[in-house]
């Protein structure tokens, strides 16, 4: 990367996260792996989304390992894989959904070993060249992140850190000490996947964490149905959807039009 598009991630990137949640509305953040069912029809599915009304992508990286995951996403990245989607891929159709017009702000959700085998620094360039605004990596806790850290903070990206229901009152102050964009609370213990409720107690939760830092917070695992995102933007900055979105696009002959017509669904329980 140039020092003028250094200059310009620096910018960008931190500025589009935080204009997620000035407007104090809690912001729809959809998952969607790249190379689902294909390269060409993720593309499609994400742009129809940007039009329907998603605030910010959760951008999926596909793993061989995707230990954070339940069943319906394993299917899809793994599919994706067959498809022959690589970390390269991904940063150009990344580039091409930019290419679009696709204005809303990446997070690019991906595990740690892809990015180690591309290369810390390669990456990080290319993804912000690319038009990534930040990473969640979710198998790199903060007490290993240094690296990843350092990077994202020379270059104004967000590195989105987790918590959880069973995090401590430790784990929750470096997490707020160290947070960049927003906090990922995850619902529940255990992987992603569609509930037929949500967990209880988070709430209360999300008043714990807020005692200890202004960081907005967005809620992922488990979040499924219009009636559960109204449920949470209630009480969370942002609303993060994957399973039950790439359930519904695996499922309809017409995937954009059926994901599009998913977030209007969503963002309409939202408000």
């Amino acid at each position: 990367m140039n020092n003028e598009q250094l200059t310009m991630s620096k910018t960008r990137s931190l500025a589009r996260i935080a204009g997620l949640f000035a407007n104090g509305h809690s912001a729809l953040m959809p998952y969607f792996p790249l190379g689902f069912p294909n390269g060409q029809t993720s593309l499609d599915v994400i742009e129809a989304m940007s039009q329907a009304g998603a605030d910010a992508f959760e951008i999926g990286l596909s793993f061989s390992d995707p230990l954070a995951d339940g069943p319906v996403i394993q299917h899809a990245t793994q599919v994706a894989l067959e498809q022959g989607i690589t970390v390269k891929r991904s940063l150009a159709l990344i580039a091409e959904l930019r290419s679009r017009g696709v204005t809303q702000p990446f997070l690019v959700m991906g595990y740690i070993n892809p990015l180690l085998a591309y290369g810390l620094d390669r990456f990080v360039d290319e993804a912000a060249a690319a038009g990534a605004d930040g990473f969640i990596v979710p198998d790199l806790p903060p007490e290993e992140a240094d690296d990843l850290d350092r990077l994202c903070r020379e270059r104004g990206l967000g590195l989105i850190y987790f918590l959880a229901p069973t995090s401590t009152e430790e784990r929750i102050q470096l997490v707020a000490a160290k947070a960049q964009g927003f906090i990922y609370l995850v619902s529940l213990a255990g992987v992603t996947g569609a509930r037929s409720q949500l967990a209880g107690g988070l709430r209360d939760f999300v008043g714990r964490i807020r005692k200890a830092t202004s960081t907005p917070i967005a809620i992922g695992f488990g979040v499924s149905t219009p009636e559960q995102a109204g449920e949470v933007s209630g009480f969370a900055d942002g609303v993060i959807v994957g399973s039950a979105l790439v359930q519904i696009v695996d499922r309809a002959e017409d995937k954009p039009q059926a994901a599009a017509q998913f977030i209007r669904a969503l963002k309409a329980g939202m408000r």
